[in-house]
């Protein structure tokens, strides 16, 4: 998760004026976790759902409500400053969203140049995806002129000089050459074209998201800068400059609107309209438990966590929520904040009005059951994270990408999906546990969700078995006898058949099907690839199955 690090004068420049013991006893009150701390700065980790708290600026400002000093929704004074971006359409397939403002009267002297640079990395991490989503770049707005542009390149033309370099390179040089273009390459090397933003006398302000250029790096003497954001999803671009116009803005920044051009229509950014949420007293008393709060406590509450709010009735309040707080998305988000701002420790525990007798779940006697046929065949059970990347589940499986459950704000960025199959995760462990001696048998049994149009949360839950076997001489004749073994003993009949499963060795792969009284199944089994294997970055042959359930009772 990202942790921040910042200083306690940082704090108090910022007017916030408490003594340390008491700051760190305070801090992890309002949804963080202090990490480090010494006499002269502290880490805070904040989790990722709160990028407005991702900087110090941002602290300060939700510190100050936490305790009272300021209260209410924070207001930004913008103006406009008559500049523009024209997006050509050339580059809507590569990165079709961009996002533009102007800031006057910014200051980076001492380390305040670190902390944004900081921040803005932690914003690639949380909202962008390591920069696949968005990317933010920063410039120094007094070495070049509106209008710019922003154009998609061919790959041997528009040479600059990019950020830490002193000589002009292509933008298909920096890619193959520079150190961030061969970290962040893949993200667009598969296009004929490149995006560039340039300037009205064609100046290069940045090949986005790979780098900026050299022209308009910012120094500690620079005092008006310029603000892009790129990226694929319109309202993460959009997102993403807010929190960084309202960061600056805490401390006297002056936000100016840009003009985006396209050829269909025209955007002006930052929009900080606030968010307008109903938010209801009997169901904050409810969800949170324990209290029995009103219309006028409940509207004193919200000031405290920087939001706006109009009692409307006895039961009702209307909440204006600062364009900043972008985790806000529903009524039940803005129930947390009033919780927080009670205090969770003064919220008092409760046992649940419930009268009634449990029983196991049929499904879980299955799983039982399950369990003891795989111990029986010498396995060993793992438990893993239903939470994967992209990376691993498909590409180092050697599957093609589908429709699949996304995380909004991961935590880490090995944790970005709801896996679908649960032999990448076991395929992870066999690489986490290869130290260990061989034979290696493991198995799982996991839900999976994939993606389904016709349910009324779009979603579909499965349960899979999955088992994996690693020594020198595992063949295909080893992995069908256990998969026949554990079929039969479950009480299903199979039958077999060719598979072309790319994970797998061609010709050294089956699928499968059965049926029982209980319902019916489905999977494969095989050889696992050279190619996987060594993905992995593991040494000896791999087998494995996996079974799905379908229609169980």
């Amino acid at each position: 998760m990202p942790v921040i690090t910042f200083k306690y004068q940082d704090l108090k420049d910022l007017g916030i004026d408490m003594e340390k013991d008491e700051l760190i006893d305070t801090l992890p009150m309002m949804s963080s976790d202090i990490e480090d701390f010494d006499d002269e700065e502290i880490k805070v980790e904040f989790f990722p759902n709160r990028p407005d708290n991702l900087s110090v600026e941002g602290v300060a400002r939700s510190f100050k409500g936490f305790i009272g000093q300021e209260v209410g929704l924070p207001k930004y004074e913008i103006a406009e400053s008559g500049e523009s971006v024209v997006v050509e359409d050339d580059v809507a397939e590569i990165r079709p969203y961009i996002a533009f403002a102007k800031i006057d009267d910014v200051d980076f002297t001492g380390d305040k140049l670190k902390y944004i640079m900081d921040f803005q990395e932690n914003l690639h991490w949380v909202i962008g995806r390591d920069r696949k989503k968005v990317a933010i770049g920063i410039h120094n707005a007094d070495v070049v002129k509106a209008p710019f542009k922003y154009i998609a390149t061919p790959k041997q033309e528009n040479s600059f000089v990019p950020l830490e370099k002193d000589t002009p390179m292509t933008p298909e040089e920096i890619l193959t050459e520079h150190e961030k273009g061969k970290d962040y390459a893949h993200l667009i090397e598969d296009f004929d074209k490149y995006p560039l933003i340039l300037d009205c006398d064609d100046n290069i302000l940045s090949m986005p998201p790979i780098i900026n250029g050299e022209l308009t790096k910012i120094k500690e003497d620079t005092k008006n800068i310029i603000v892009d954001v790129t990226g694929t999803d319109e309202r993460a671009v959009n997102q993403a400059l807010n929190i960084i116009c309202c960061s600056f803005a805490e401390v006297g920044g002056k936000i100016k609107t840009m003009e985006v051009k396209y050829s269909d229509k025209t955007v002006v950014s930052p929009d900080l309209t606030p968010q307008e949420i109903n938010v209801h007293v009997d169901t904050a008393n409810e969800l949170i438990g324990g209290i029995n709060l009103n219309a006028e406590e409940i509207r004193e509450l919200l000031f405290k966590a920087r939001f706006n709010a109009e009692i409307l009735n006895d039961n009702e309040l209307k909440v204006y929520v600062p364009a900043y707080r972008v985790d806000i998305l529903h009524e039940v988000d803005v129930v947390e904040n009033i919780a927080v701002q009670y205090r969770i420790n003064s919220i008092e525990a409760e046992l649940p009005d419930i009268n009634t007798v449990a029983y196991e779940n049929d499904w879980f006697k299955s799983e039982s059951t399950i369990r003891e046929v795989m111990v029986g065949l010498g396995f060993q059970e793992v438990m893993s994270l239903m939470l994967t990347n992209e990376e691993s589940h498909y590409e180092f499986m050697k599957q093609a990408e589908q429709d699949h459950v996304q995380v909004a704000r991961p935590i880490t960025i090995d944790r970005t999906m709801i896996r679908t199959s649960l032999i990448n995760s076991l395929m992870e462990f066999l690489e986490d546990n290869k130290h260990e001696d061989l034979p290696q048998k493991i198995f799982e049994i996991g839900d999976v969700l994939y993606m389904d149009e016709t349910t009324e949360n779009k979603i579909r839950p499965s349960k899979k078995l999955a088992g994996l076997i690693c020594h020198s001489t595992a063949n295909f004749t080893e992995i069908k006898s256990v998969v026949t073994s554990v079929v039969s003993n479950l009480g299903y009949s199979m039958e077999i058949s060719d598979s072309e499963n790319p994970t797998f060795i061609y010709g050294r792969a089956a699928d499968l099907i059965g049926e029982s009284e209980n319902g019916s199944i489905e999977g494969f089994f095989g050889e696992i690839s050279p190619e996987v294997i060594t993905n992995f970055t593991l040494e000896y042959p791999v087998i494995a199955f996996e079974i799905e359930f379908l229609n169980r009772e």
